[in-house]
Formats: structure tokens, C-alpha cells, sequence
């Protein structure tokens, strides 16, 4: 029997036979035979290199800082799911499917430094300039600035700052955090000037410029979010798993909970008869006119 494949599917990532398999042309077992770490393995996964010492001790401490958050989108999607009883695996996958333009944005925050590098580079003109730039199209045009601000942690994300500190500390800082540090700057500047309230940087803005100088794309860095998070999520759904009870709405607990009756307040229209058949055409149509429907389209 001809057991040739029809076509061969490329890959420079990994392959394996039954004695090894074989990561970036590294053995996986001699990585972890020889001391290195999951972390370290990461490296190699996405960058084809073995990291420098501080290069794997900044991606620890990212990670680290990142790994929980208590309840958050992320966390809530998986205590949401968990409460159906499937099995653990969907808990994740909607726990890191929230990572998107507002929770966890690392590709979007990275995009940008990238998009505004490149023209300082184009225009000739310093990071300190860029930075001043960026905030001021991004501000004048209503735009949120990525990495700036944290709804739960109003007055400063308390993750973020020392992530800028552990970066000088290592001596990885590069241009990202260069760009980063001027773009908080005019940020800060520019508020107040304003008369509006401070807002610092959040732990995208601080772990994605990290996660840049080191050497990671944006999407790499937003996976490497969205892994961290999912071990935490993981113990959210398992917890509840273990603790809550299935459904979330259980008037035996001494808390009210997710899905409670009690915690629904309606606000659409008062309760109202269905028309019978024969009425419908006529009902429908003044419904229409009215236009009161057009309040509740959505």
C-alpha cells in the first residue's frame, strides 16, 4: 500500500518520532533534562533562541504578576461557564476568549508602539517626540490610549509600575520602554493640563513593553497573557466546581448568588396581553407607527 502523503504540511516549529520530539531543533526532554524552564521553553517556541538569564527572569516576573486578577472578564467567563458543569477545558477556552480590545489588549498596545516607532523612524524624529505624538492624535480624536488606565484599580494598576522597575533593574529596557515611559509621560501632562484625573498605566501598558524589548511580537505577547490567565481561570471554574453550587441561583446559600432572581432588575415594557390572531394585523401596524419599538432594538 502507497503510504506517501499527498501533499507534506511544513512546519518550522516542532516534530517527533517515537524516541524524541524535537522543538526548534532542540530535544524537549534535553530542555528540561538540562534545568531549563517553561518559561524558558517558551522562548524557544516563539523566538527560536534560548533566553539570557535576565531575559527569562523578566518573562517570570511578567508572567507571574499577570498569572491572577480575581474577578475580572476573564474570571467571571469561566465561573460563568463552570456553573453548566461541562467539562473543564470549555471554562478555559471562554476565559481567554475575552482577551480582546479591552481585557488584556497586549497586540493592540503593541501594535501601536510598533506603528509609531516605525514613523519616528520614517520621520526622523526622537521616541521623546513620537511619544508626544502618539498621545496627542490618539487624545484629539477621542481615542483611548492603550495601556493607560485600569477600571478596577482607579487611582494605579499596582502591577504596573515595578514591571517598568524590574525592567531597568534586569537591564532589558530598550525603545519600548522608552516610547512607553514618554507616552505616560505626555499622557499625565496632558490631563492635567486639561484639568482631568490621573490615570496610570495598566499592566498591559507596563507587561507588554516588557514582553516587546525582549523580543516578543504582539501576538506572541497577547498568547502569552492569555495562557497565564488561563491557569488562574482554571482554578476559578474548579473552584466553583468544587464549592458553588451548579447554576449560580440556589436559594439555599447563605450569599446571594450570580444568577439569583434577586439580582435582575427588569427596566423593558410593562406586562401586556398578546393580541389574538384576527387583532395582530391591526396591532402590528400601530406598533409600527408609534416608533416606541425602535427604543428596544437591539
Amino acid at each position: 500500500m502507497n503510504r506517501e502523503p499527498f501533499f507534506r504540511r511544513k512546519t518550522s516549529i516542532s516534530y517527533k518520532t517515537e524516541e524524541k520530539t524535537v522543538l526548534r531543533g532542540y530535544n524537549l526532554s534535553d530542555i528540561a533534562e538540562k534545568g531549563y524552564s517553561f518559561s524558558d521553553a517558551l522562548f524557544v517556541l516563539f523566538q527560536d533562541r534560548i533566553p539570557t538569564e535576565n531575559e527569562a527572569k523578566m518573562l517570570n516576573y511578567e508572567m507571574g504578576v499577570f498569572i491572577e486578577h480575581s474577578m475580572s472578564p476573564s474570571a467571571v467567563s469561566a465561573t460563568g461557564v463552570a456553573m453548566g458543569r461541562p467539562n473543564l477545558p470549555a471554562t478555559v477556552a471562554a476565559s481567554v476568549s475575552t482577551f480582546g480590545g479591552v481585557h488584556g489588549p497586549g497586540a493592540a498596545h503593541g501594535y501601536m508602539l510598533n506603528k509609531y516607532l516605525e514613523r519616528a523612524h520614517n520621520e526622523g524624529k526622537s521616541v521623546d517626540e513620537i511619544g508626544k505624538i502618539l498621545v496627542d492624535e490618539y487624545t484629539d480624536v477621542g481615542q483611548p490610549v492603550m495601556g493607560m488606565g485600569q477600571p478596577q484599580h482607579t487611582d494605579s494598576d499596582p502591577r504596573a509600575y515595578p514591571i517598568h522597575l524590574k525592567q531597568e533593574e534586569l537591564g532589558v529596557g530598550g525603545v519600548y520602554l522608552q516610547l512607553q515611559r514618554a507616552v505616560e509621560k505626555y499622557f499625565h501632562a496632558r490631563r492635567k493640563q486639561e484639568g482631568r484625573s490621573y490615570v496610570g498605566v495598566n499592566v498591559v501598558g507596563s507587561g507588554n513593553t516588557a514582553l516587546c524589548d525582549i523580543g516578543f511580537a504582539p501576538n506572541a505577547a497577547w498568547c502569552i497573557g492569555s495562557v497565564c490567565r488561563g491557569f488562574s481561570c482554571a482554578a476559578h471554574a474548579l473552584f466553583n466546581m468544587k464549592k458553588g453550587r451548579a447554576w449560580g441561583a440556589s436559594r439555599q446559600e447563605p450569599m446571594v448568588q450570580v444568577l439569583d432572581l434577586s439580582m435582575i432588575k427588569y427596566i423593558g415594557p410593562a406586562d401586556r396581553k398578546v393580541p389574538k390572531q384576527e387583532e395582530r394585523q391591526e396591532y402590528a401596524t400601530k406598533q409600527k407607527e408609534e416608533g416606541e419599538y425602535k427604543k428596544w432594538v437591539i
